[in-house]
């Protein structure tokens, strides 16, 4: 992880807050001809931040509304990427349906929030669009039976840069956040990536993970044993995280591999091992 910029951090916005926000413009835009700029919306702990729109497009049976997600200043890889929502009515048919578009990656392993074949949009953030269709449906009168579509630009190579190969999620990013706002650096947001690791294997049958401190060592144990990439950890400095985790949901074998340095903090009991924390 990049180190820190020096003095406060400045907080940013989750793909799913961005995702809801244009979900929102879009179906606004489909009930009334004209788009919020910029749209309003309401996080799960009351914050209602607006978000200027970077692109629409109205079309007889759909509109779409683009925001570009700012991450603050997280070193986040989706910074600056084009969140677009496509929103169609689904006339004779009840409910909100969720799918992929450009960019938004399909579950293909068991073990994560979402089945195998959804696409890789979490609950929350679907439970924020469907609160935002269900506002706006009130006030027009509509049913608010809709497809919602989420594209992202570039999406699919920004997706190498995450785990979201590790944990097969194929074609593209997630759709991600339980809050709405990105805190910088954030160590919760690792160790939950960690967990999801845990849980894809456990749900695909594996034997034996391994948990490393960095590419060096993780190279290293993946030859040795044969590991598959879905069998690798992205343990980093958080020892913790993934043996606390593992405590709970037991897999039978694990190999944790780094330097002598981290490893020998391991040893004396440091569930931390960063070079300023232990």
């Amino acid at each position: 992880m990049p180190r820190k910029k020096a003095g406060p951090l400045r907080r940013g916005w989750t793909t799913g807050a961005c995702a809801a926000a244009a979900a929102k413009a879009a179906y606004a835009a489909l009930l009334t001809g004209e788009f919020p700029d910029p749209v309003t919306i309401t996080l799960p702990r009351g914050e209602t931040p607006s978000f200027p729109l970077a692109t629409e497009i109205l079309t007889a049976g759909a509109a779409s509304a683009g925001i570009v997600k700012d991450a603050g200043d997280d070193p986040d890889v989706t910074h600056g990427a084009l969140i677009v929502a496509t929103v169609r009515r689904r006339d004779g048919a009840a409910g909100i349906v969720f799918r992929a578009g450009e960019g938004v990656g399909t579950v293909t392993k068991p073990g994560l929030p979402v089945g195998v074949g959804e696409p890789a949009i979490n609950p929350v953030p679907r439970r924020m669009m469907s609160e935002v269709i269900a506002e706006l449906a009130e006030l027009h009168g509509e049913p608010g039976s809709v497809e919602i579509e989420i594209s992202v630009p570039g999406g699919a190579e920004m997706a190498l840069k995450t785990w979201n190969p590790r944990l097969g999620i194929a074609g593209g990013i997630s759709i991600l956040g339980t809050t709405g706002v990105v805190i910088p650096y954030s160590c919760s947001a690792w160790i939950h990536s960690i967990h999801s690791g845990i849980d894809v294997a456990r749900a695909t049958g594996l034997s034996h993970v391994a948990g490393c401190t960095g590419s060096t060592s993780e190279r290293a144990v993946q030859a040795l044993y044969g590991l598959i990439d879905g069998a690798m950890l992205d343990m980093g400095d958080f020892a913790g995280g993934m043996l606390k985790y593992l405590r709970r949901n037991p897999i039978p074998k694990l190999t944790i591999g780094g330097g002598f340095g981290k490893l020998s903090k391991l040893a004396r009991g440091h569930l931390d091992l960063h070079s300023g924390r232990s």
